[in-house]
């Protein structure tokens, strides 16, 4: 049984890990197109063709999606796809040539392996070959192969982060997945019980927060949680950009603290559909939760 975002129709997914550097990307495919929105909440985002997804502008379809790490030196990933797309006519119509629409978003770990290797445009031409919609691995791989998490109690406290994914099958037919890459300045957290799954230490985090952490923040940019929620529902390009807000929703049911000046966290919604109609509400909605099982698989 798949329970990852490949089992949405349309997407295959690839990793590209270097262990050594401890740094990797994740292409998410669907070279055919799918139409898309994003909602960037982080403060402290590295994205690429983030504004082209704006519901008022032109492009409606994406081919693929990238989270890397990196950092800013990561963007260099979306050339690589890019070019496996245009080798194989994939691309926005612009007449004399198919242009590959390929938003990306990065994560730093830089400060975790190698601070002078990044993924390449190499690096995700890999990840494109190896792309398939088998079920996803997770954990410290791809984009998560350098991820962190809990650091604010401090770096050298950090535990580990990771790609997690998840799907939920709706009654009615149809599926919505998440794919997400956790490296987080904060804590995870398990909504169901209400307890820590994974922590950098014991004791009460808000209170040491506004204590003690709160005099000494050194973790600007060391951070950033991205995800991918799709589903093969029809949705327009407005309804995506809806369901990825709603989809924040599950970073902050998990992730303790979230949406910092530190963390440059990212969504981007996917619909592969063609037949059948979407409601954005619900769709939202477990997106949201889907996202929250994908964070956990993470860690786990």
């Amino acid at each position: 049984m798949n329970d990852t975002i490949t089992r949405v129709p349309g997407l295959r997914v690839g990793h590209y890990s270097d262990l050594d550097a401890r740094t990797g990307c994740t292409v998410v495919l669907t070279p055919t197109g799918a139409t898309a929105g994003v909602d960037v909440r982080g403060a402290a985002p590295g994205t690429r063709e983030t504004d082209l997804l704006r519901p008022e502008n032109l492009i409606e379809k994406v081919h693929a999606v990238v989270l890397s790490g990196g950092s800013a030196f990561g963007l260099e990933s979306a050339t690589g796809v890019a070019q496996w797309l245009h080798e194989r006519d994939y691309g926005f119509n612009a007449g004399i040539a198919r242009v590959p629409i390929v938003p990306a978003a990065v994560l730093f770990d830089l400060d975790v392996g190698r601070s002078d290797v990044w993924p390449n445009d190499i690096a995700s031409y890999q990840a494109c070959e190896v792309a398939s919609d088998a079920p996803v691995e997770q954990g410290q791989v791809g984009a998560g192969s350098g991820a962190t998490v809990a650091k604010l109690r401090g770096s050298e406290n950090a535990r580990p982060g990771g790609i997690g994914s998840a799907v939920i099958e709706l009654p009615s037919g149809g599926f919505v997945g998440a794919l997400v890459a956790v490296n987080a300045l904060g804590e995870i957290i398990d909504p169901a019980t209400g307890k820590t799954v994974v922590s950098a230490g014991e004791g009460d985090l808000v209170g040491d927060i506004v204590g003690d952490i709160a005099a000494d923040l050194p973790f600007a940019g060391m951070n950033t949680t991205l995800a991918v929620v799709a589903t093969d529902l029809v949705l327009n390009k407005s309804q995506c950009l809806r369901v990825a807000q709603m989809a924040h929703d599950g970073f902050a049911r998990a992730i303790f603290l979230s949406h910092t000046m530190y963390d440059g966290d990212v969504i981007f919604a996917l619909s592969t559909g063609e037949d059948t109609p979407g409601d954005p509400n619900l769709v939202g909605m477990l997106a949201a939760e889907a996202v929250t099982r994908a964070i956990l698989n993470a860690v786990t």
